[in-house]
């Protein structure tokens, strides 16, 4: 028999989906920049952005990663 998930694992589901499509579009993004840039003969300094943008990417990732594991574990002690 299945159990019906409650909001929270909802929510978390949710975020975890959204993790997901940033860091595929992310590198997706990131290597479409890098390859763009090299063909056309970009200055560095505005192929750099992408890497900037990557790096916003990752990091909004690792934020929203960390405070899953946090309320998954915080949940989990709750039970």
């Amino acid at each position: 028999m299945r159990k019906t998930p409650t909001p929270s694992e909802i929510h978390q589901a949710k975020q975890a989906r959204l993790v997901a499509i940033v860091l595929v579009a992310t590198m997706v993004l990131w290597m479409g920049g890098q390859f763009i840039g090299g063909k056309l003969g970009w200055e560095t300094r505005f192929v750099f952005l992408f890497d900037l943008a990557a790096l916003a990417g990752f990091v909004f990732a690792l934020v929203v990663t960390f405070r899953l594991w946090r309320q998954r574990k915080a949940d989990a002690d709750g039970n």
